[in-house]
């Protein structure tokens, strides 16, 4: 008959832990048959908890079980007290019961399975501790088995809800007997270790921060951490040093103990040792790879200080731990994470490839629109070579009628200006001849009139001088005579000064003239053919200015800058009607 008990939602971990199991279609907790009713006794129906026996002391099961009289001495011997306290456990506990278990110790002999377990309170301090066996054939049973649902291994370090049943022997004293493990509890633990990290990188807001990273654009130093003897790091630096030889990608190597007490710290004393040698140069990732292992070997890398330096960490930091099924914290939070060391180095060595071929089509695609470029350039340039001919020949036919009427306008301005300046040389001629005269003749009008002055104050002089002394006669003569002289010098300078301004004037129009004479000459054929035009004339030494009038002449005289060349006229329309 299945003993269904009566329990509230805050006790349910209780008398689980007893033995007892869940009912889903009932949906109550009942006690398993073979364990004792007593030991739910609070949970147990009114009437079901009077019927069941409690369980007996140690003084009740030893009296009980001694039917030999007692010796007169007092008190009762160790081996029967012992006894009394084995067979009240096994009385008490002849059915296995659901315990909580900290495994501190594992050791195999001869296929049994001997534990060390343990309970600690919130401090570490060990509350409890005993030892404990799986014997071969369970252990052959439920081990196998528990690995494989949970992944995990059976080792020190490890939480596991265990069906035991207490085992008291006289010569060896307490000890656990281990018959099921619950493989959902040890999984449930470390599950629930890895959410307490995760709400609380969320709660700090950066368990985002190293995944929103942008993604390393090719990678060229890379900072690995890794078991020094991993099996992992071998297939990583298997690929690894190719791309190192070749130069592609710097690999700088750090190495740590990834489980066991203290591993953690390790790992991030390697992280930091290597990031400071690199800290000279960039890093474009860290990678952080071990080998395959079981749940609980990877449970040392769910650390909270481990992962809160992953989500700070300012380059990528990449995973590959090595288990397919399972993942820690560290990959939750890391950029990317793989499933073993070998997909990590494939994954950097696919980058770089990409890289590579992005490289080169980018590298074709210039060459092609170099080559397109050419191609337009050269076309372009034939036809501005094709425009240049066609305008050179449009402006070398124009230039010969251009420089045909240049060559009139020179001749008839060449004239023009010889006459003008003929003429202009004739006026200034003219003009300096008639103001010379007009000099001359002012001069030649003062004279007379400064001599009359002279000779009409000599006069009055001479007669002062008779009048007033006679004897004054021989000076007054002196100064007459010094004033003649001075006139007379002074109308000979007047006369110079004349003479040599009207030269002056000649002169200036004449070197002006022959100024003016030089530009019309130089503007003149001449000039004009040694820039490599030619005058053409007829036989009788017309000019020929057209092409019409050329096919009227049958010779014509072609005038170079270096000589005469005689050409015959040949007429187009004569040679198309002779054919």
């Amino acid at each position: 008959m299945t003993m269904y008990l009566t329990v509230t939602f805050a006790q349910k971990d209780k008398v689980k832990a007893l033995g007892a199991r869940w009912d889903a279609n009932q949906r109550q907790w009942f006690v398993p048959p073979g364990l004792d009713l007593a030991l739910f006794s609070p949970w147990l129906p009114p009437q079901a908890a009077q019927s069941s026996s409690p369980v007996p002391s140690y003084d009740q099961v030893a009296i009980l079980e001694d039917t030999v009289a007692l010796p007169r001495q007092v008190g009762i011997s160790l081996s029967r007290l012992l006894a009394g306290v084995e067979r009240a456990i096994a009385n008490a506990y002849h059915e296995g019961i659901w315990t909580r278990v900290d495994v501190v110790n594992v050791t195999v002999r001869n296929k049994h399975v001997y534990l060390e377990v343990s309970e600690r309170d919130e401090t570490g301090v060990i509350v409890a501790q005993a030892r404990a066996a799986i014997w071969a054939r369970t252990a052959e049973r439920i081990v196998p088995e528990f690995e494989r649902t949970s992944g995990a291994q059976l080792s020190p370090g490890i939480k596991l809800l265990v069906l035991v049943k207490p085992v008291f022997k006289v010569q060896y004293g307490f000890s656990l007997e281990i018959t099921g493990i619950d493989a959902s509890y040890t999984v449930g633990d470390l599950e629930a270790q890895k959410r307490r990290i995760r709400e609380q990188l969320k709660s700090e807001g950066i368990f985002e921060l190293n995944r929103q990273l942008d993604a390393p654009w090719d990678f060229s130093r890379v900072l690995v951490v890794a078991p020094q003897r991993a099996a992992g790091l071998g297939d990583f630096t298997a690929e690894a040093d190719r791309l190192h030889v070749r130069r592609v990608c710097e690999f700088h190597y750090v190495y740590s103990r990834f489980q066991g007490a203290g591993a953690p710290k390790d790992i991030l004393a390697a992280l930091h040792a290597g990031i400071e040698q690199a800290c000279q140069k960039q890093l474009d990732a860290v990678v952080i790879i071990r080998g395959g292992g079981a749940v609980n070997d990877l449970a040392w890398l769910n650390d909270y200080e481990l992962a809160k330096f992953i989500c700070l960490c300012a380059v990528p930091v990449l995973t590959g731990i090595g288990h397919e099924r399972d993942s820690t914290v560290l990959d939750e939070v890391a950029h990317k994470s793989f499933d073993t060391p070998s997909k990590v180095i494939a994954a950097v060595e696919n980058q770089v490839a990409q890289r590579v071929r992005d490289a080169k089509l980018a590298y074709e695609a210039v060459q092609i629109q170099a080559a397109r470029a050419v191609e337009r350039s050269k076309v372009a340039s034939e036809r501005l070579a094709t425009e240049v001919r066609t305008s050179a020949r449009s402006t070398l036919s124009s230039a010969g009628s251009e420089v045909q009427l240049a060559m009139n306008w020179a001749r008839v301005a060449a004239l023009g200006q010889v006459h003008e300046a003929r003429r202009i040389s004739e006026l200034l001629n003219r003009d300096l001849q008639g103001e010379a005269r007009s000099h001359l003749q002012i001069a030649k009008n003062k004279v007379p009139a400064a001599f009359a002055s002279v000779k009409e104050q000599s006069a009055a002089a001479v007669r002062i001088a008779k009048s007033d002394v006679r004897g004054k006669l021989p000076l007054v003569l002196e100064l007459a005579s010094g004033h003649a002289r001075r006139a007379s010098q002074h109308l000979e300078n007047e006369h110079g000064i004349l003479q040599e301004r009207a030269k002056q004037t000649i002169l200036t129009a004449r070197v002006g003239a022959d100024a003016l004479i030089r530009e019309v000459t130089g503007q003149g054929p001449k000039k004009t053919l040694a820039r490599g035009f030619a005058l053409v004339r007829s036989e009788s030494g017309k000019a020929v200015t057209s092409a019409q009038a050329a096919q009227a002449e049958d010779v014509m005289v072609v005038t170079f800058n270096d000589g005469v060349v005689h050409a015959t006229v040949k007429n187009d329309t004569q040679d198309k009607d002779g054919d």
